[in-house]
Formats: structure tokens, sequence, C-alpha cells
């Protein structure tokens, strides 16, 4: 069994020259010879959707993964704000204002997310590099996908540590100069 492949400039050509084939294959040759004519349409269609099933699936594990990440930093955060509670009540006696108070904390959320980021960025690098370090396969890196990653783990830090920083700057002074 012979075969004999083709290709088309442009995929939308793929149907219409399949056809051509066909016919000329029927037209220059006996009629009782038999002739497969295909394309790979129909294998392109099932790995596309593939690939965007997998692409749902790790857009929901990694929305998840925020989720998580985000409530743990939420936590740590409430953790730090009860246990800071006497400095908290020092810094509004001096002058501190509730909007200092909450930039203070929510700092601290955002920067706990960026430490996160960071270290998730250096691994998500380092496999790449490894790959290509020890085979002859190229995977390839976007620095776009680094800088969403920052964006999205600041954003974490900016949702998940609002809570604790208003909590934080609604505190009232004197109960948290009495409280030990």
């Amino acid at each position: 069994m012979r075969q004999i492949y083709f290709s088309a400039a442009d995929p939308s050509l793929v149907i219409p020259i399949t056809a051509q084939i066909q016919r000329l294959l029927q037209l220059r040759h006996r009629p009782e010879s038999v002739y497969k004519v295909s394309n790979l349409t129909q294998l392109l269609s099932v790995a596309d959707k593939t690939a965007n099933t997998l692409t749902a699936v790790l857009l929901a594990v990694s929305l998840v993964v925020l989720l998580v990440s985000g409530i743990g930093i939420m936590n740590i955060m409430l953790a730090t704000v009860s246990a800071r509670i006497r400095e908290i009540g020092i810094r509004k006696a001096m002058g501190a204002t509730n909007r200092e108070i909450r930039f203070q904390f929510l700092s601290e959320a955002i920067l706990i997310s960026l430490i996160g980021g960071v270290a998730g960025i250096i691994v998500g690098l380092a496999i790449p590099f490894s790959v290509r370090f020890l085979t002859e396969y190229r995977i390839p890196i976007s620095g776009l996908s680094a800088l969403i990653a920052i964006a999205v783990s600041s954003l974490v830090g900016i949702i998940f540590g609002t809570i604790p920083a208003t909590r934080a700057a609604l505190l009232d002074p004197v109960e948290s100069l009495r409280y030990e």
C-alpha cells in the first residue's frame, strides 16, 4: 500500500483540495482501482477539543489553588492582627489614622502573596530551563506569564488582605491598649 501526502497553504482549502485529489485520481486511473483520500481535519478537531478541555481543567485547578492560598493569607493576617492588637493601639494613640493602619496590614498581605508568587515563578521557570539544559527540547517561555503571575499574586494579596486590614483599622485604641 502506497501513500502520498499533500499539504495545503491555507487550512480552509483542505476539504476542497481533498475532493479535487479524489476526482483527479479517479479520472487518471482505471475505474476498478480503489483509492482512499482522507484528511486530518477530524483529528485536528479532536486535538483542539482535548486542548480546550485541558485548559479548562487547569484553569479550575489554578482557581482552587488561588482560593486556598488566599484563605491561607487571610488566616495568617488575622492571626497577625490578633497578635499585634497592643501595637495597633499604641500606633493609634500616637496619631496613626485608620488608613495608615489599613495600609500597613494590606501591604504585609501583598508582600506575603508576592513572595509566594515569586517562588511560583522561579519553580515555573526552572522546569523549562532544566528541560532545555538536559535535553534538546525547547519549551517556550513567555515573559508575559511571569508578569501576569505577579499581578495575580498581588491581586490575591489585596483581595484576601482587605478583611484583616480593615479589622485592624477599626480596632478601638483604648480597648487595644488594655488588651493583654
